[in-house]
């Protein structure tokens, strides 16, 4: 029983993958079928707006101006390295969980966060495979500053690799904690010692 139980938990990590993409696709479908390319519906005046885009970059615009055979050589084989270095954190980590028997709220969230990255990177994939470059809808902006539009896969990628930055974190802190600098005893030097010192130790002579 408490097998599958650790099986259905698990496998809620690949439902919320599987919501990222199916969530992904979705958003970037309704985009194209009811704007054209390089269409802006402003949303937040001065701030947020709907802009239809097609990246044959990275995430955020990154390598635009590279050739066509490079971008599609390039992200095919980094994409791969992603996901296989994901799927093995992932699994160690559900292999050491096995090994301790139980699983603390630290390593659920670096699970989670391994998740989100997973999903976000199948969700660019497709994109990739489909069209040789991804669709971008969402459009933040100050004035007439904007940081380059992205979609609901890069802003998974974002959120996971953030979360798995600050568990990390939080993992190291309570490992140094639990460790002295010098690597010697934990006793504190200030409690009362149960060692009676001599004076007090001696018998009292009789009058």
């Amino acid at each position: 029983m408490n097998g599958i139980i650790r099986y259905g938990r698990y496998g809620l990590y690949g439902l919320i993958s599987a919501a990222v993409v199916l969530l992904d696709q979705w958003t970037k479908t309704l985009i194209q079928q009811r704007m054209t390319l390089h269409e802006s519906i402003e949303i937040i005046p001065s701030l947020f707006s709907l802009t239809y885009i097609r990246n044959p970059g990275a995430a955020f615009g990154l390598f635009v101006e590279t050739s066509a055979t490079f971008r599609a050589i390039f992200f095919l084989v980094v994409t791969m390295i992603a996901l296989a270095v994901v799927g093995y954190l992932f699994i160690k980590s559900v292999m050491d969980d096995r090994a301790d028997g139980g699983s603390d709220w630290q390593n659920r969230g670096i699970r989670i966060g391994l998740t989100l990255v997973f999903g976000g990177a199948i969700g660019n994939l497709i994109d990739r495979v489909r069209y040789g470059e991804v669709v971008d809808f969402l459009d933040f902006y100050l004035g007439r500053y904007h940081w380059p539009a992205f979609n609901v896969a890069d802003s998974s990628i974002t959120v996971g690799v953030s979360l798995l930055f600050v568990m990390m974190l939080l993992v190291s802190h309570g490992a140094a904690s639990t460790t002295s600098p010098a690597g010697g005893d934990q006793t504190d030097p200030l409690a009362p010692s149960s060692t009676p010192s001599p004076r007090s130790a001696a018998p009292r002579r009789k009058e």
